[in-house]
């Protein structure tokens, strides 16, 4: 078996060799449009350094993404290389600015450099969930018009663990932002509690090994980054701020192309950009990059959650939080996240093959005592926004809800089971959620459920063989 293994993994990697060079391309473009309309504008290409993903997983088969990105051979006869992923294109054009206003965002995708000329084609997700093109462009690999500049040293790579090279390997590359050259030892001990954490985390604490972890510091001119809220506005190394689509917790940045021409400098497969702050908040889309605030009391956990949207696809299981989206998932429409359902069809659950135990489906659980509490708390969490209160006010109020939500929880009958429990992904109906609680639902739990555990062991499986 062990002989059978080599044997592929070596044909695999000479049919890499025979169509890329080893080194990595960067497609940078505008993502531009409405609610009713989209567009991409070509922008550039750059020559980055050597390719650190898989050299035997080419062409991806999750079937997740809202978006599909692929490189064809020239006859656009023969998917070469191809990644899914979402962005931020994508979850603005669910927001009601959508409805009234053009907007545009950088994007970047980055593929390993062909040897010939080849077609990039990126397409959309529909609602059958075939994907369909949005944008086709022949480019050649040789041409003088790819911007093959060097790449700028710019701060100080910092290894945390390396367990082999990077192109069989989980390259995590977490990046500074708003720390200034003098909290450099700061961001060294934030950056090292983090990764514990989450590789005290399962499926993570397995898998360790398949892991390479590394900082990049990158000094900031201010500490912090800018709270539009707070009438506050720093300039930091990557642009993050608090407020993305006037959500005050969500932390975005729209400088895609400066913090890839930065994160270039070190091998990466995926991205963290930890924020010094003491304000709650993150983020995470799905092969794009997670932010998260160094300094908040829950920081541990959002660090892992914000990472499991990043890397594995995985949704939001929570549902009464307040949301800019208006039609994130469309009804009848199943979502390709890998842990929420529509439930169109029980037979066809994406974790029935899990379900060792069968429960009825929809599963009961107490959703009206939950949301009872949790839109209780939502109030008053939104109060405590509104107040600019302060951030010891806002986690006892979080310690209490926890307090609350797990004896609400735990008490459940089919609490622990696999099922389709309603509520999830900003819907309280029509969307189900694996299990009554996960990382991915509440601030509560310290694992994954069984789906989620599942969803992250392929993702790490996508970049590690």
């Amino acid at each position: 078996m062990i002989l059978l293994a080599t044997l592929l993994f070596s044909v695999a990697s000479e049919s890499f060799d025979k169509q890329f060079t080893g080194r990595s391309l960067r497609f940078d473009y505008v993502h531009t449009g409405t609610a009713t309309e989209e567009h991409i504008a070509y922008g550039k290409l750059r020559l980055e350094g050597e390719w650190p993903e898989s050299r035997t997983r080419l062409v991806d088969d999750s079937g997740l993404g809202k978006y599909l990105f692929e490189v064809l051979d020239e006859k656009q006869a023969k998917v070469l290389w191809s990644r899914p992923f979402a962005s931020i294109y994508g979850e603005w054009e669910s927001t009601g600015e959508a409805e009234t206003l053009r907007r545009a965002f950088q994007e970047s995708q980055r593929f390993p450099e062909p040897r010939t000329k080849v077609v990039l084609r990126l397409s959309k997700r529909g609602d059958d969930n075939t994907f369909k093109p949005i944008f086709t462009s022949a480019i050649d690999p040789t041409s003088r018009f790819v911007d093959r500049a060097p790449i700028t040293p710019r701060g100080t790579i910092i290894p945390v663990f390396e367990h082999g090279a990077p192109a069989t390997k989980v390259d995590l590359l977490v990046l500074a932002e708003g720390y200034r050259e003098s909290d450099r030892a700061k961001f060294e001990a934030d950056l090292k509690r983090l990764v514990a954490v989450m590789f005290a985390t399962e499926p993570f604490l397995a898998r360790k090994a398949d892991f390479n972890v590394r900082g990049l510091f990158v000094a900031s001119p201010e500490a912090g980054i800018s709270n539009p809220r707070k009438g506050v506005f720093r300039d930091s190394a990557f642009g993050c701020s608090f407020n993305a689509f006037d959500s005050d917790r969500y932390v975005l940045t729209f400088d895609d192309v400066n913090l890839r021409e930065i994160a270039a400098q070190a091998p990466y497969d995926t991205l963290i950009m930890l924020a010094n702050e003491r304000k709650y908040g993150g983020g995470g889309i799905f092969n794009l990059w997670s932010t998260v605030t160094a300094d908040t009391e829950p920081a541990a956990y959002v660090f892992v959650h914000e990472f499991g949207h990043s890397f594995a696809g995985l949704a939001d299981e929570y549902y009464t939080s307040q949301v800019a989206y208006e039609s994130f998932s469309k009804p009848g429409v199943e979502p390709w996240e890998p842990n929420v359902t529509a439930l169109l069809d029980p037979e066809q659950l994406k974790w029935r093959d899990l379900m060792t135990a069968w429960t009825d489906l929809p599963t009961q659980w107490g959703q009206k005592a939950y949301d009872e509490m949790d839109l209780a708390y939502q109030a008053k969490r939104k109060k405590l926004i509104d107040e600019q209160a302060s951030e010891e006010a806002t986690e006892a109020l979080m310690r209490e809800v926890k307090v609350m939500s797990t004896e609400l929880l735990t008490k459940e009958p089919n609490y622990g089971k696999l099922g389709a429990f309603e509520g999830a992904m900003y819907e309280a109906k029509g969307l189900y959620r694996p299990e009554l609680d996960c990382i991915m639902f509440t601030r509560n739990p310290t694992n994954f459920c069984r789906v989620c555990t599942r969803a992250i062991e392929a993702a790490i499986d996508r970049y590690s063989r």
